[in-house]
Order: C-alpha cells, then sequence, then structure tokens
C-alpha cells in the first residue's frame, strides 16, 4: 500500500456503492435468497468472479458495455462485507448470528 488515503477513499466508494444499490434492492434480496443468505452471496459472488474472469481474459476489448473491471470488484467487496454483516446477525432480515464470535 501506497498511502492509507487511498484506502480510506475506496471504503468511501464501497460505503457509497452499497447504500446506494441497497436502497435500489433492499434488504430481503439477500435475506430471503434461495437455499439462505450465505447461499445467496455465493451465487452473486460466482456470477461477479466469472464476469471478471470474461472482463480480462476473454474480451477483444477493455471496454465493456455495461459493468467495469472497478465496478465489477466493488460489488465483490461489498458481497464479503455484507457476508459479515450476515455473518453476525446485523442484516435486516437475518435475525441471529450465523458462527460464534
Amino acid at each position: 500500500m501506497k498511502d492509507s488515503k487511498y484506502l480510506d477513499d475506496i471504503l468511501m466508494e464501497l460505503k457509497v456503492t452499497m447504500v446506494q444499490k441497497h436502497q435500489d434492492y433492499g434488504p430481503m434480496n439477500i435475506a430471503r435468497a434461495p437455499g439462505g443468505p450465505m447461499n445467496g452471496l455465493l451465487v452473486r459472488m460466482h456470477d461477479k468472479m466469472a464476469r471478471l474472469e470474461h472482463l480480462k481474459f476473454h474480451r477483444k476489448t477493455d471496454t465493456p458495455n455495461y459493468e467495469s473491471i472497478e465496478d465489477t470488484l466493488k460489488d465483490l467487496a461489498n458481497y464479503a462485507i455484507i457476508g459479515l454483516m450476515v455473518q453476525r446477525g446485523q442484516w435486516e432480515g437475518v435475525s441471529e448470528p450465523r458462527v460464534s464470535l
């Protein structure tokens, strides 16, 4: 890491993105995912990883139609954060922690 200020900037970008998407989707798309919230997150993260692989290794151009590599990485980071919130019982619609803290 060159400068921890950039970490703060990235964390703020992740927060803004999470809040915006939470307003669009709400909490129940995670809490009521088929197979449970962690399964839903696993599927979403798998889709993002497949997208990242496609964008990085299979596209002939560096300009995707809709979602950039950076957007995909932000989504992956936020899904990981949501996973922590689910595990700790801090995601709306998930009442109990999923693991011992």
